[in-house]
């Protein structure tokens, strides 16, 4: 268990942010600092038409999956997952006046799939060239970043200081502010995958990116939403027919389409907790006026905004 003898108190109510991050949150409150699945778009080689504009004319909101944790109260901030653009969600974070630092006060990662931790390379002496940011991590994983370069040399130069942390036991960052890792099955080749439930003083948000199917994991998805207030869940593809080039049965993420069926019975309420995140390049409903997004809206589930605030 990790303690830190802070305080917060109060919360803040969710928004939508155009492109900018409010200046001066109060209180503890979560922020959408990437939406996009690990490669990101435009993805490299793609010739859809979901990239080819892209690359031509980039769109700045399209970032790689993070959240950006901040505890205002106690001049504060954390991260969820370290990607290939952490430069700009650490420079956005800090636009939200936790505090003047350029580094957070931690990072949180999920698993060792190269867009929820390949941001850590940002943190060595040929850029950032940090000093010893706490970086929380599981068994596998921590052995994995010591055991292998690049990584070990940011262990090595105190760039980095590996945190340990244990499945469903709580890291208490302030009295009024916790994280609690939980296991979930996925793609394992260089460490176990968590996702996570980050409690604040008055509401809590459950953090799943990327999990095989809902049926695989050992909790069940629909009372893990009805203890939250928000949960932001893998939507990486929205049927699996965007993708007619590869097996699906090798990418067994759950699908929004199964997810709505699978969360069909909950109450208007908890609908509106779920947050889709994580969206493949190809994924129709990063664009906000496909049938698709207006479908997912219709049906009273939500999808992750860029810069978008959950007060906790």
């Amino acid at each position: 268990m990790v303690l830190f003898l802070l305080s917060c108190t109060t919360k803040t109510e969710p928004h939508v942010a155009s492109g900018e991050p409010e200046k001066n949150t109060s209180g503890v409150s979560l922020v959408v600092l990437g939406t996009i699945q690990d490669g990101g778009s435009p993805h490299i080689g793609c010739l859809r038409d979901c990239c080819k504009a892209l690359f031509a004319n980039p769109d700045p909101t399209r970032q790689v999956v993070s959240l950006g944790l901040i505890d205002a109260d106690n001049k504060r901030k954390y991260l969820f997952e370290a990607t290939p653009d952490i430069a700009r969600q650490l420079k956005a974070l800090k636009g939200f006046g936790a505090n003047e630092n350029e580094m957070p006060d931690g990072i949180f990662l999920t698993h060792a799939h190269i867009g929820h931790y390949a941001g850590l390379m940002y943190l060595g002496k040929e850029a950032g060239n940090a000093t010893e940011v706490p970086v929380f991590t599981m068994p596998k994983m921590r052995e994995f970043l010591k055991a292998n370069g690049p990584w070990e040399q940011l262990v090595s130069a105190e760039n980095i200081r590996l945190v340990s942390i244990e499945n469903e036991q709580a890291v208490i960052l302030s009295p009024n502010l916790k994280v609690v890792p939980l296991l979930v099955p996925h793609r394992d080749e260089y460490s176990e995958t968590v996702g996570y439930i980050i409690h604040g003083p008055t509401k809590s948000a459950l953090f799943i990116p990327d999990i095989d199917k809902w049926e695989k994991w050992d909790k069940e998805i629909i009372e893990e939403i009805k203890k939250v207030d928000y949960a932001f869940l893998d939507a990486t593809f929205f049927s699996g027919k965007e993708l007619d080039n590869r097996d699906m049965a090798q990418i067994p993420h759950p699908s929004i389409a199964e997810s709505m069926a699978k969360f069909d019975k909950l109450s208007d309420a908890e609908r509106k907790k779920v947050v889709f995140i994580h969206f493949n390049h190809t994924n129709p409903v990063i664009d906000p006026t496909s049938e698709e997004a207006k479908e997912v809206i219709g049906r009273g589930f939500r999808l992750a905004k860029f810069h978008e605030v959950f007060g906790l």
